[in-house]
């Protein structure tokens, strides 16, 4: 009787081996697989994400902050590009305030007053505006210059409108 329940509990205990061995290979395997799955995964986002940088790279060259060309101009008058991008900002800003139409935009506004919404630095002279008076919307190209008394000179270039009219 006592070698029966000791063949029994070998058994059992063999059989519990041998399920916790599959299970336990069940779970490598699967995590396994996993770590496949995601390191294919990583790879291919590490890829979109260089590629993303290329364009970034190059987006960001018709920029005043990613033009190293564009920063040493001002750095050669003792400026700093950003200091002179803020400065610049703040006064096409500044001009939209009143109840008239921004003076840099050469349009009337006809549902509202042209105000400018976005500024973009193209470089150490030129930038592109965005304007609306609610319905009707345009861009500008702006060229500026910041004298020896650093006194801001602001001049239009091109515009356009949508709709045309």
């Amino acid at each position: 009787m006592k070698n029966k329940i000791i063949l029994y509990l070998f058994i059992f205990s063999v059989l519990m081996l041998l399920y916790m061995y599959m299970n336990q290979k069940r779970i490598y395997e699967d995590q396994e697989s996993k770590i496949e799955y995601l390191t294919e995964k990583s790879v291919a986002l590490e890829s979109k994400l260089d590629s993303i940088k290329n364009v970034n790279f190059d987006l960001n060259y018709f920029t005043l902050l990613g033009n190293d060309n564009a920063m040493t101009y001002f750095e050669n008058f003792g400026l700093e590009a950003g200091f002179m991008e803020e400065l610049v900002t703040q006064h096409l800003y500044a001009q939209n305030e009143g109840s008239d139409d921004n003076p840099l935009v050469p349009y009337v506004g006809t549902e509202g007053v042209m105000k400018i919404n976005k500024v973009r630095f193209l470089n150490h002279r030129w930038i592109i505006v965005d304007f609306t008076d609610g319905r009707n919307w345009g861009e500008l190209i702006l060229e500026y210059n910041l004298d020896e008394n650093q006194d801001l000179t602001l001049k239009t270039i091109a515009s356009l409108m949508y709709p045309p009219g």
